[in-house]
């Protein structure tokens, strides 16, 4: 399994560089950034890897989430907020099987299967936001004492990483002869969608200017639950555009 570790906008150095070591503790070869707000490549950085520094230094740098997951087949996102509204989320056990269950399309050693999957971790301050969150196919989250239950990044995934590791190991049925499933949609794909049946939805007075963004957002959730397919995606986005095109050609 390919995997990637993504940081969204990771503001320090030591965070970074400790999150490289982890990378390589862990045989996670590559490390992507979405618009850090540090030096990566500092030396504080680069004493935190250790052993992690070629990760470090062959780290990506993307200008957002979207793009930074572009070529993964699966994407699990990290949230330790409560503020996630209807969002569902997982324990790491979930997340993970389902991240590690072999895809159907295409054979072994396909394109399909060597694409790369990922783990996405947000801000120290204030994690990744509901936007991202709905980018991501699952949504994990870690369970800490009330009294403080905010994780340092490093440390998050830390915890993240080693369950993996403990899957990957202790269950091999899971990722070699487990069932097959296939990959949910891609997240672009599905933005894309999702837009133009706004627009549908805003033309044919369904929608509000002022609540279209928080009505959409419960339809983006609603889809992230039914795992909903590319195939699927692109069936809705062909019945949106020609509702839109019937609705126009009658007002004219």
């Amino acid at each position: 399994m390919n995997a990637v570790v993504i940081l969204v906008e990771p503001a320090g150095p030591l965070n970074v560089g400790s999150v490289a070591r982890l990378c390589a503790n862990f045989d996670i070869q590559q490390l992507r950034l979405v618009s850090p707000r540090c030096d990566h490549l500092s030396r504080a950085a680069l004493q935190m890897a250790v052993h992690g520094e070629a990760v470090l230094k062959t780290a990506t740098i993307h200008p957002d989430l979207l793009s930074a997951i572009s070529d993964c087949r699966r994407t699990i996102g990290s949230c330790g907020r409560i503020d996630h509204g209807d969002i569902p989320l997982h324990t790491p056990v979930q997340a993970i099987r389902w991240l590690l269950e072999p895809a159907s399309e295409g054979a072994p050693g396909s394109v399909a299967h060597q694409a790369p999957v990922a783990l996405v971790f947000g801000r120290e301050d204030r994690g990744l936001s509901n936007d991202e969150l709905r980018l991501c196919q699952k949504v994990l989250t870690l369970q800490s004492g009330l009294a403080y239950p905010s994780l340092n990044l490093s440390h998050a995934v830390a915890v993240v990483l080693h369950e993996l590791a403990l899957l990957k190991a202790g269950d091999r049925s899971v990722s070699a002869g487990g069932q097959a499933t296939r990959d949910p949609a891609a997240a672009d794909a599905l933005l894309a969608m999702l837009d133009d049946a706004r627009e549908l939805l805003l033309e044919a007075g369904f929608l509000l200017t002022h609540t279209a963004s928080a009505r959409m957002a419960k339809v983006s959730d609603l889809l992230q639950r039914a795992t909903i397919r590319p195939e699927e995606v692109a069936l809705l986005r062909g019945m949106v555009r020609q509702l839109r095109w019937a609705i126009r050609t009658n007002r004219s």
